[in-house]
C-alpha cells in the first residue's frame, strides 16, 4: 500500500480558480481515487470521484460542474481543478485511495495528509 502526498493548496480570491494535485506512490492502476474536503466545525465531505481507468466520474452536487477530477497513469498523479471558488469552499483537501468505487463510506484505504485552501471574500 502506498502514500498519499497532495499539492496546490493556498489563498484564493472568491470567484478564482486553484489545480490540486495528488501522487499515490502505490500501483495506481489498482486503485479507484477521490477528493474529499473538511471545514471547520464540519463533517468531511465527498467531493469527486474517478474510476481505476478514469472511464467513470463522480461528484457531489455542491461542486458538480465547477470542479473537474482527472488522473495521469503515467505520473500516477490525479487532479481536482476547481473553478467559480466560493468562501465556502475553505476547508483542508483530502485525496483517497481504495479498492471500491463507493463513495458513501467514512473508511478508506489510503489518506493523503492534507492540503488547505482558504477562499478569500
Amino acid at each position: 500500500q502506498g502514500q498519499l502526498v497532495e499539492s496546490g493548496g493556498g489563498t484564493v480570491e472568491a470567484g478564482g480558480s486553484m489545480k490540486l494535485s495528488c501522487m499515490y506512490s502505490g500501483t495506481f492502476s489498482n486503485y479507484h481515487m477521490g477528493w474529499f474536503r473538511q471545514a471547520p466545525g464540519k463533517e468531511r465531505e465527498f467531493l469527486a470521484g474517478i474510476s481505476r481507468t478514469g472511464a467513470m466520474t463522480s461528484y457531489a452536487g455542491s461542486v458538480k460542474g465547477r470542479f473537474t477530477i482527472s488522473r495521469d497513469s503515467a505520473k500516477n498523479t490525479i487532479s481536482l481543478a476547481m473553478s467559480m471558488l466560493e468562501p465556502e469552499d475553505t476547508a483542508v483537501y483530502y485525496c483517497v485511495a481504495d479498492r471500491l468505487y463507493l463513495w458513501t463510506r467514512t473508511e478508506y484505504d489510503t489518506w493523503g495528509q492534507g492540503t488547505q485552501v482558504t477562499v478569500s471574500s
